[in-house]
């Protein structure tokens, strides 16, 4: 498993699914079109490439390219990055059919494209031990985020105070504050609750 700075910004959550076991870093997935009129989802992807920068993998076909040129023009060019995949005919196990253009996206194609396709993107590997001390789902449970009474209402306003979107799951919020948040901010934050 190789270690990115950069966020990686993909179509779906199958897409998300295939990054994860290839890749340790931040997979946001866009939901398709629903990226623009996603406000919140939009503000969250600029506030991460804004920290760390965004790669864009979309699937190669028109729709992925649409998703791909919004997010061009949506965050600044110099914290965004574009990883492409080739067009490879075919379709992916788990539908019945194949996609309007007949080829394979990000979910479909094998791991090795995918690497392939970071490498030549350029992206920025990390070594595996950046020092920084990661928050994990015990300290969540320990801060009374999660498994314990109320921990719904004192995650909402973590939440709040992070300025990040209300309906944002744990494991979401989790990977985010590991992305742009170092441990001692979250836990002060925490302590004003």
């Amino acid at each position: 498993m190789i270690h990115i700075k950069e966020a990686i910004i993909v179509e779906g959550r199958y897409d998300v699914n295939k990054l994860k076991q290839l890749v340790d870093t931040v997979v946001i997935e866009t939901g398709g079109f629903a990226i623009f009129n996603n406000k919140e989802k939009l503000a969250l992807i600029r506030r991460i490439a804004a920290e760390r920068g965004i790669l864009v993998l979309t699937d190669s076909d028109g729709a992925g390219f649409v998703i791909r040129n919004y997010l061009r023009g949506a965050i600044p060019k110099e914290q965004i990055r574009h990883a492409y995949i080739p067009q490879i005919a075919g379709k992916e196990k788990r539908k019945a059919k194949g996609s309007k253009e007949g080829t394979l996206g990000v979910e479909g194609v094998p791991n090795e494209v995918i690497l392939q396709a970071l490498q030549q993107a350029g992206v920025e590997c990390l070594p595996e031990d950046s020092g920084k001390p990661r928050i994990t789902k015990a300290d969540f449970y320990e801060w009374g985020l999660t498994g314990v009474p109320g921990s719904n209402e004192k995650r909402k306003k973590l939440l709040k105070a992070l300025d990040l979107p209300s309906h944002m799951t744990a494991n979401a919020l989790l990977e985010f504050i590991n992305a742009v948040a170092d441990y001692e901010q979250v836990r002060r934050e925490i302590e004003k609750l």
